[in-house]
């Protein structure tokens, strides 16, 4: 009996045989396993009939709760479905003033500043054919919608501002919607500007990989105006190509599935959900397990209000009627009973507690060593910060001469200027290493790659970062010392003192500050010093280290360039095991 998964050991002992022999009957599968790996259920199938034993799994199914499809009539029943798509862009670029336009009704007024302060999802029509936007707060939120598995979009338009030109956030969107593998449409916003010169935008793209049609690319760029409704239409026609050519096809013949975009708690209506109807027809009073929240659906209105009988595939609906709040990104589906929405729900609950006592693994350099030992490595995904441009482009052009057969090395993102969350969020969804060259992240990033168990490596050396990846590419990676971050300290006053130079009064803002360590003065996110502490004084006495929370005084050994602001990291080396 399974219990869904089982170890090599368990099998073995529950066949009265050697692990030995399971392992080689795994290795005769191309399956290579050691005594501790756990085997799911068809793979202790198959093994368990070589010994000429039965295989029965005992554990929850999900597939028991589910309604049952056929591959067949999927096919034969899918028609031509309205295109799913995300705009996004740099903050004041006209994102929401467009999609205001294209819809025709007013939210930008009704929103704090004109921010987007939620996912909204709305329906609009042109020449007949719907078109679904979904309006996110940014790329981060299309990212972490995508870490939960949802494949929401299908287009995404990339407004970008004549008047301003390309912007970091610009670069971050490119870079977030190439990882997702969705085609790019370009709004050159606010083109009814005097002055603005669309082709100097086009020239800036074409550095960030988006070549137009008529320099003999495949994006689609179009001069457009938020104000104005200048191009608009030009805009949906692009839109509706795109998708005429992606033949966008669904089955609404079936059972609904599909992503939860926003849900709320709501005074007199209990939990309320925006989901996007992927697959099938939602209707009333069905059954319904969002994520780890189950219910039924009581009432659905799109996004006028205006109640509905049925939803069919791309069209979002807000609905009432669940047992609790889902999360952005969750994934729906229709089942058969109000029984099995509960059962699901509370399986799926269970195994995520289960999970969250567990420790995430994420890819290291370590790691990539095993799998390369195990063949399992295909690419490696890198996110690259640099200092100043010069030394980005050596790095990438550096990076991508890294040449190790059966591995290759994709390059998610690459920019300027201190490690951000976005990147951690990034890399925690495309399973990627975060490389610092002469930068630092700053505290978001450091707490969310510390819970998103995210490796972020730093470098002031290229060819240290270089040796590294072909080590680790090539199963030889040895590290010896490692880097262990000690505390945090910034920078409040500081005092020149003759003879001595100056000194920094400091606050300890996390961890320990010692006089043995070694440390990196940041400034702004650029590594500007790195060297050892000249001293470390509590008034005016010598410490030997300071703890989170109190103030100190301190030099650095032969830099007395140290500016109000500056946040000083500490660290020590300290050795680590060999890798075999």
């Amino acid at each position: 009996m399974v219990d869904n998964t089982i170890s090599v050991r368990q099998l073995a002992h529950e066949m009265g045989e050697k692990s030995g022999s399971i392992i080689k009957v795994l290795m005769g599968l191309d399956l290579m396993a050691t005594i501790n790996d756990q085997l799911d259920f068809e793979t202790a199938q198959l093994v368990s009939q070589e010994f000429e034993y039965d295989c029965v799994n005992v554990g929850f199914q999900e597939d028991a709760h589910m309604i049952e499809l056929s591959t067949e009539t999927e096919d034969e029943n899918a028609i031509p479905r309205p295109a799913v798509v995300t705009i996004m862009g740099h903050v004041d670029h006209g994102k929401t003033t467009l999609l205001d336009t294209i819809r025709k009704a007013n939210v930008a007024s009704g929103e704090a500043g004109g921010i987007t302060q939620h996912i909204g999802a709305y329906q609009v029509s042109h020449k007949g054919q719907p078109i679904t936007f979904i309006d996110t707060p940014g790329h981060s939120a299309f990212t972490e919608m995508r870490a939960r598995g949802a494949q929401a979009t299908d287009i995404v338009i990339l407004v970008v501002a004549a008047d301003d030109g390309i912007m970091p956030q610009t670069i971050e969107s490119i870079n977030h919607t190439k990882a997702a593998g969705c085609p790019i449409v370009v709004a050159l916003n606010k083109c009814d500007k005097p002055g603005v010169n669309p082709d100097d935008i086009k020239q800036r793209l074409m550095e960030h990989g988006l070549v137009p049609e008529e320099y003999g690319g495949e994006v689609q760029m179009l001069p457009v105006s938020g104000l104005t409704g200048m191009g608009v239409d030009e805009l949906l026609e692009a839109v509706n190509l795109q998708a005429e050519l992606m033949e966008l096809r669904a089955n609404p013949e079936r059972h609904a599935e599909g992503v939860v975009l926003e849900a709320r708690l709501e005074k007199g209506r209990g939990a309320v959900a925006t989901i996007l109807v992927q697959h099938g027809t939602l209707k009333p009073k069905q059954p319904i397990v969002l994520g780890t929240i189950s219910g039924r659906v009581r009432a659905m209105t799109d996004h006028k209000g205006k109640k509905l009988k049925s939803a069919g595939p791309s069209t979002p609906v807000e609905i009432i009627g669940l047992e609790g709040v889902p999360r952005a990104g969750d994934l729906f589906t229709v089942v058969k009973t109000d029984k099995a929405a509960k059962s699901l729900a509370e399986h799926r609950a269970d195994a995520e507690r289960a999970a969250e006592l567990g420790v995430s693994k994420r890819l290291t350099l370590q790691e990539l060593f095993r799998r390369r030992e195990e063949g399992e490595l295909k690419k490696l995904n890198l996110i690259v910060r640099g200092d100043v441009q010069g030394s980005l482009e050596a790095l990438k052009s550096s990076i991508q001469n890294v040449a190790v057969d059966g591995t290759d090395i994709n390059i998610l993102q690459a920019a300027v200027g201190a490690i951000s969350e976005s990147d951690i969020t990034l890399a925690a969804t495309y399973d990627a290493i975060v490389v610092g060259f002469n930068v630092r992240p700053d505290p978001k990033a450091r707490r969310a790659a510390e819970n998103k168990q995210v490796e972020v490596r730093h470098y002031r050396v290229i060819y240290e970062l270089l040796d590294d990846l072909k080590n680790a590419l090539v199963g030889m990676l040895e590290p010896v010392f490692e880097e262990r971050v000690k505390g945090h300290a910034q920078v409040r006053d500081t005092f020149s003192i003759p003879k001595i130079g100056t000194v920094a009064g400091c606050y300890v803002v996390d961890g320990t500050i010692g006089r043995n360590h070694s440390g990196r003065l940041v400034r702004d996110g650029l590594v500007i010093w790195e060297g050892k502490l000249s001293s470390l004084k509590r008034f005016k006495d010598d410490a030997k280290e300071v703890n989170t929370g109190y103030e100190c005084g301190l030099g650095l050994e032969n830099y007395n360039d140290i500016k109000i602001g500056d946040e000083l990291e500490t660290y020590v080396m300290e050795e680590v095991a060999r890798q075999h």
